[in-house]
């Protein structure tokens, strides 16, 4: 989109003029319309080329206009994440931007356009601007405000308002421009200025912002208020329906806030923020600015993650507490953000480090004996739970583990946007916090406490700082080679991992080996301890693969390397060695109800009662039995034996698996298991499974894309025991064999789901191939459509029954891999449910086998919303037969696409079934109950 205006003067007569003497000068006025939802502005900026280049085009971001189509950067994001708002969203919740004209200071029209997939305007000068030189550009343009529900800023239904990122802003020009889409990730990375705005807004609001007031006046049907901000990078507003921002003044700064707890109101609230401001004064450094804004909005966005997301009536820590630690995330975040001007995009880690070491120093010094679980840890039947033992600053090594058991992990350096969600919000924030209490525990707590304070108090408010000068100046304080700081542990996502081996006594000194299992060279705390108390304690580096240290006898009788667990390693479970002989160096066991943190010093065995369902059982409880913590573990077993009633016997399931991780991306996970499952199939009948495995993961190298692959290889006996009154009824051998070799590849896109799979069977009675193919795609219309595709075919088929067929409809899952509710029933209810395989037909045609091949094709789209039509057509064909045309359609409720689905057949081979008295009979459903797998459809976007 190219335009040329004519010469525009715009009305700037509030405005004086500044001398510029190389800051950016923004001047804006702005009405915005509470009838329309739009911002009408006129805008004056002063542009100062402070590079060394000449510059013959302009950058200034609009972020406003990310939320424009669906087509934008942030709707893609927004689709990786499962979210479908902005995709499905009604042309009036969307945002856009409308620009009237842009004008020099001859108010000459200048030539501009929209970056290729950028929320960013380019503006072409006539002519090249110099270095040191500046020019005035008018802009005059009208922005739609979004609907707040798609990130939280816009307008929302009560006619309230929250204003971020709204005007346009200069991009940073640094040897070339730094151009970056708006993908809701609080970073927009733009040039500071200086800038006054006179804004115009309903009377019946009121105003919350980040900047000064300088004056206001109100008027019939409006109030007009007059900004200024000096050295900031933008101008935050919330205008509320009534007055919830109230202003603390205190010594050390002012601040405006709607952050409240329930119970702490009044002045134990200012106490809390005058204690916040004050630690904030003494640990960073004076604030620059008049006003620091702390918003509910704000901390909405980044939240505490944890036990204290729990709903008020159970939140377990008392409410002050509750309502520092919130303040001060929030007061820390716009504190650093408002006066550091780092690239959020590719820097972030650095204000994650200061900000996260900030909020561990604080429960440290004022909480020291806050526990994880709050008021939880004194509670009888949870106070003997290790989490319940655990301190409050143990969550940061927690979360941030949790990413790195899983092999999700990412390195501290890698860009905000390319970060998957758990990621961005959580895990890399707490691991850079824990970086730096790692670092202060190493050098020594006043070094880097005074680095920071440095730090801040030389680089605020800096247009040009970088992660470079953070590195720098932790440097200029140690006393002691930190490389290992920077390059390994912030810059990669190698694992810290050692143990203890072969340790050696003589009467006055320990001789011992430590191995570094994961080869990151980093240094690592040894304590001696006597009784449970520490009686010495040491720091060695430089271990490459292993290495021998001697130390002397201090009457220690145990030896446990990163004991106050200050150091984020991988796995702590064989960090300790006793020195009183082979048999006290077994660790205990631990049984403990419901899982459980880990524990490294114990062997923990959970328990936990569970209850499963099929109609030849009935309801099963039972007790699981398994080792599986809130982390990760190569190893893990779960033993679930559980009580037929109806039957009057055990049934249940158990496995063995072990899995381990490789890089990142490409073949990432290898998985070795070995499961057996037994339960009834029939009345009075009985089948067993055996399954030795291995599989394989790959994934992409970009973390955030839902495309995985695997392959699987796996043996699986069945072992039947069938009533003797039903006997006659099975043509099969009970108990037979197959060996199954399978190749998923799945992209799980929510806009255009892909997936397929080439399946290969044997056995002694038969060899079979299948292959399936599933797309589903979210066109621009909001229509909605999904095709499948099945072909399976028989090389060698021994068999004379339907039972190891190809299926229409309902196969006979000879594997026992689906989880119906009743897999033999032919009537009823249960007879009624279907799962999506093979022929994936929804009516029930006659003869619905085929022992020779199949092809089918499934086909569905939305006629409105979730009410879809369905049609299936297919061939099929058995030995000595020759091929037969299936076919059938209906109505589809796709209410949670493969969780909760109705089908309606009204038209197939029967003819219209629509029409039938057993009408009621063939309506078929897909209905998920596994918790498990429930869970995953809200957890997906996370991971």
């Amino acid at each position: 989109m190219r335009k040329r205006f004519l010469p525009y003067l715009l009305p700037f007569g509030l405005f004086f003029i500044y001398n510029v003497s190389g800051q950016h000068i923004n001047e804006i006025t702005a009405r915005l319309d509470d009838t329309t939802k739009e911002i009408e502005i006129k805008q004056r900026f002063t542009y100062v080329n402070t590079s060394q280049d000449g510059l013959t085009a302009l950058y200034f971001n609009d972020w406003n206009h990310a939320y424009s189509n669906k087509n934008t950067a942030l709707a893609k994001r927004f689709a990786e994440e499962f979210k479908r708002s902005l995709h499905l969203a009604k042309d009036r919740e969307r945002g856009y931007t409308q620009v009237v004209s842009i004008v020099n200071n001859d108010y000459e029209g200048l030539d501009w356009n929209r970056v290729d997939n950028k929320d960013v305007i380019r503006v072409q000068l006539q002519s090249a601007l110099a270095p040191g030189d500046s020019i005035q550009l008018f802009f005059t343009y009208s922005i739609k405000l979004p609907h707040t529900k798609f990130t939280s800023f816009g307008f929302n239904p009560n006619g309230e308002y929250a204003l971020k990122d709204w005007y346009f802003t200069p991009a940073v020009y640094s040897q070339e421009w730094k151009l970056y889409n708006n993908m809701d990730l609080n970073d927009l990375y733009t040039d500071i200025t200086n800038t006054s705005i006179n804004l115009t807004y309903p009377e019946k609001l009121f105003l919350a912002t980040n900047f000064e007031e300088t004056g206001g006046t109100k008027f019939p049907g409006g109030q007009n208020i007059q900004l200024k901000g000096n050295n900031r990078k933008n101008c935050e507003i919330v205008l509320t329906n009534t007055k919830r921002f109230t202003k603390h003044v205190t010594r050390f700064l002012t601040v405006s806030t709607d952050l409240e707890a329930n119970k702490n109101v009044g002045i134990t609230q200012g106490i809390s923020i005058n204690k916040i401001a004050r630690f904030l004064n003494e640990n960073l450094g004076r604030y620059p600015h008049g006003n620091l804004l702390v918003s509910e909005l704000e901390y909405n966005k980044t939240p505490l993650y944890g036990i204290n997301q729990l709903p008020s009536f159970i939140r377990p820590y008392d409410e002050q507490f509750q309502f520092e630690m919130k303040f001060l995330k929030t007061a820390i975040h716009s504190y650093l953000r408002e006066t550091l001007y780092l690239n959020p995009r590719t820097e972030r880690w650095v204000g994650d480090a200061i900000g996260n070491y900030l909020m561990i120093k604080y429960v440290e010094d004022l909480y020291p004996n806050q526990k994880l679980a709050g008021k939880l840890s004194r509670l009888w039947g949870f106070k003997s739970f290790h989490m319940a033992k655990m301190d409050f600053n143990e969550q940061y090594a927690l979360l941030s583990m949790l990413s790195a058991r899983k092999n999700i992990d990412q390195a501290l350096t890698t860009p905000n946007d390319s970060l998957i969600k758990f990621n961005q919000k959580i895990a890399n924030a707490y691991k850079a916090g824990l970086g730096m209490s790692y670092l202060s525990e190493y050098l020594g707590k006043e070094k880097i406490d005074s680095s920071v304070i440095s730090f801040y108090k030389n680089q605020k408010l800096n247009p040009r700082v970088s992660a470079q000068d953070f590195r720098e100046t932790i440097e200029s304080f140690a006393e002691k080679d930190i490389d290992w700081f920077f390059d390994e542990y912030v810059a990669t996502r190698k694992k810290i991992d050692y143990k203890i081996k072969k340790v050696e006594k003589s009467e006055d000194s320990l001789t011992f080996v430590i191995k570094n299992k994961r080869g990151t060279k980093v240094p690592i705390s040894l304590f001696g301890l006597q009784k449970d108390s520490v009686v010495s304690q040491y720091w060695f580096t430089d271990i490459d693969t292993s290495k021998v240290f001697t130390i002397p006898r201090n009457g220690e009788d145990r030896l446990v390397l990163n004991y106050d667990q200050k150091i984020p390693e991988f796995n702590q479970r064989d960090n300790w060695k006793t020195l009183n002989g082979f048999f006290s160096s077994n660790k205990k066991l631990k049984f403990r109800f419901f899982k459980d943190t880990e524990d490294p010093y114990y062997h923990q065995i959970f328990y936990v009662p569970i209850a499963n369902f099929n109609v030849y059982d009935g309801i099963t409880p039972g007790m699981r039995i398994y080792n599986k913590t809130f982390l990760e573990r190569p190893f893990q077993y779960d033993i679930a034996p559980t009580y037929s009633f109806l039957e009057k016997t055990l049934v249940g399931k158990a496995s063995l698996r072990y899995r381990k991780y490789h890089g990142k991306s490409g073949l990432y996970v290898s998985n070795y298991s070995f499961s057996g499952s037994t339960s009834h199939f029939q009345v009075n009948s009985r089948f067993s499974t055996l399954t030795p495995a291995i599989s394989f993961g790959w994934r992409p190298d970009d973390l955030i894309s839902n495309r995985r692959q695997a392959l699987l290889l796996r043996y699986r006996s069945v072992f039947r025991n069938i009533d003797p009154s039903i006997a006659d009824q099975v043509d099969t051998d009970p108990d037979y064999s197959v060996l199954n070799l399978r190749f998923w590849d799945v992209d799980n896109d929510i806009l255009n789901y892909t997936s397929w799979f080439l399946d290969a069977q044997h056995s002694s009675d038969f060899t079979k191939l299948a292959f399936e193919l599933e797309y589903r795609k979210l066109f621009q219309s909001n229509r909605q459509f999904n095709l499948r595709f099945f072909a399976g075919k028989f090389l060698r088929n021994d068999t004379d029954s339907d039972f190891f067929s190809f299926a229409l409809d309902r196969p006979t899952d000879y594997l026992f891999d689906l989880n119906y509710l009743g897999r033999s029933e032919s009537s009823g209810i249960y007879s009624q449910q279907i799962i999506i395989a093979e022929g994936g037909f929804k009516s029930q045609l006659e003869n619905p086998f085929a022992n020779d091949w199949i092809v089918t094709t499934n086909a569905s789209t939305n006629i409105w919303r979730w009410i879809e039509a369905y049609g299936d057509i297919g061939y099929i064909r058995n030995k000595g037969e020759n091929a037969r045309f299936v076919y059938d359609s209906g109505i589809r409720l796709n209410l949670v696409t493969d969780y909760f689905e109705l089908y309606f057949p009204v038209y197939s081979n029967n003819g219209w079934e629509i029409a039938d008295r057993d009408y009621g009979e063939r309506i078929r459903f897909v209905v998920t109950i596994s918790p498990k797998t429930l869970i995953g459809l809200f957890t997906r976007k996370w991971f």
